[in-house]
């Protein structure tokens, strides 16, 4: 029974590499540091994947909220921060989005933080998606972008001794700088 199972798989397997030219489907294997493509900047980033975080989180600048149609909206900086050349950082891309919560952050050693998330679209293993990030200064980490559960349940399952396992770009017809 187990054998002919998986001769199924396999089958499957072969079949859809040789039939199909689409974005694959379901839950990718990645590592625990992937690149992403944020089609806000256009810039591909580097990310941490995070099972132990709940909230995705970018690291973003001069974040200032304001009111719009009656909304709460959100415009920040956007870096492809590089931590070890910032001389050689691009310049910041700056994005307003609305609000889609807020989220308490509690560090270790600091009182708690409330942060405002948005919804950002990012190009993963070859597909485009949406995705809440917290909005955080990031500085201080070698990630400009960390994914959490949120963003990994139903996309990914993580192997820690891998990394860059997945596609940063999206196809071509989605991809919108």
């Amino acid at each position: 029974m187990v054998a002919v199972g998986l001769v199924w798989l396999l089958s499957g397997v072969a079949g859809y590499a040789e039939e199909s030219t689409d974005p694959p489907t379901g839950k990718v294997i990645a590592g625990w540091i992937e690149r992403l493509t944020l089609p806000a900047t256009g810039r591909q980033v580097k990310a941490k994947l995070d099972t132990g975080a709940n909230t995705s989180s970018i690291h973003a600048e001069n974040i200032e909220q304001f009111e719009k149609d009656g909304e709460t909206w959100v415009r920040f900086d956007l870096h492809g921060h590089r931590r070890d050349k910032e001389e050689d950082a691009p310049d910041p891309v700056q994005v307003e989005r609305e609000r889609a919560r807020r989220v308490k952050i509690k560090d270790h050693d600091d009182p708690a933080d409330r942060r405002p998330v948005v919804e950002l679209e990012v190009c993963f293993d070859g597909r485009l998606r949406l995705a809440q990030f917290s909005l955080a200064d990031r500085s201080n980490f070698l990630y400009p972008v960390l994914l959490g559960r949120r963003f990994l349940e139903g996309v990914a399952v993580v192997d820690p001794a891998l990394k860059y396992a997945t596609d940063p770009s999206c196809p071509e017809e989605s991809e919108s700088p």
